[in-house]
């Protein structure tokens, strides 16, 4: 066997047990997932960890074979709880990323949500009207070409975790992305979301 057909399968059996973790275990985080697969198959070589849409593609194949009822209800019930929430936020432009967009939400889920406004302050004053708990923190992305330290509220209700980034007005004219040379990441908007969920 060559070197790098060695390599793809290293990549490939990750990728597997990666997508067998998230699904199985509700680990959200592609980089921990990653590590974890690693560990577990005994693969400590960084340069075989799969890209994001590999794992992807491989957790779409899991709950297709494994999940295909249980994921399916489960996409549908997020999607209706995000876009309830969104109707709530339109005066902050929420846009849909994430797994509840993407379709492969396993059992433990958050719907991820970016609000595109120029006052953090007023999405913390919305959900304090609303009587809303909710915690603070900071995520940092790629926002129009730059590194951003940026809010997050998360808020929980009877159905998961639902948690917000906040990006400034500006923002929705670039690509946003998780690293430098990372991927776009997808985002849908309300009347998006709502076609997902007729269909």
């Amino acid at each position: 066997m060559s070197r790098e057909r060695g390599r793809d399968d290293a990549r490939s059996a990750i990728a597997v047990q990666a997508a067998r973790l998230m699904a199985q275990d509700g680990i959200e985080d592609y980089a921990m997932a990653k590590r974890k697969a690693a560990r577990q198959l005994g693969m400590h070589d960084t340069r075989r960890l799969p890209n994001n849409a590999e794992i992807d593609a491989a957790l779409r194949e899991y709950q297709v074979i494994y999940q295909p009822d249980d994921q399916r209800q489960r996409t549908q019930l997020l999607r209706a709880q995000a876009i309830d929430i969104m109707r709530e936020l339109a005066d902050f432009n929420p846009h849909l990323t994430g797994s509840v967009l993407s379709g492969i939400a396993g059992p433990y889920a958050t719907i991820h949500l970016q609000l595109y406004t120029d006052s953090a302050k007023a999405v913390e004053m919305f959900l304090l009207g609303r009587g809303l708990s909710y915690r603070t923190g900071q995520t940092r992305l790629y926002a129009s070409g730059e590194p951003r330290a940026l809010p997050v509220f998360t808020i929980e209700d009877d159905v998961t975790e639902i948690e917000m980034t906040v990006l400034e007005t500006r923002d929705l004219r670039a690509p946003v992305r998780a690293t430098a040379e990372g991927r776009v990441i997808e985002r849908a908007k309300l009347p998006a979301v709502e076609a997902l969920l007729d269909a």
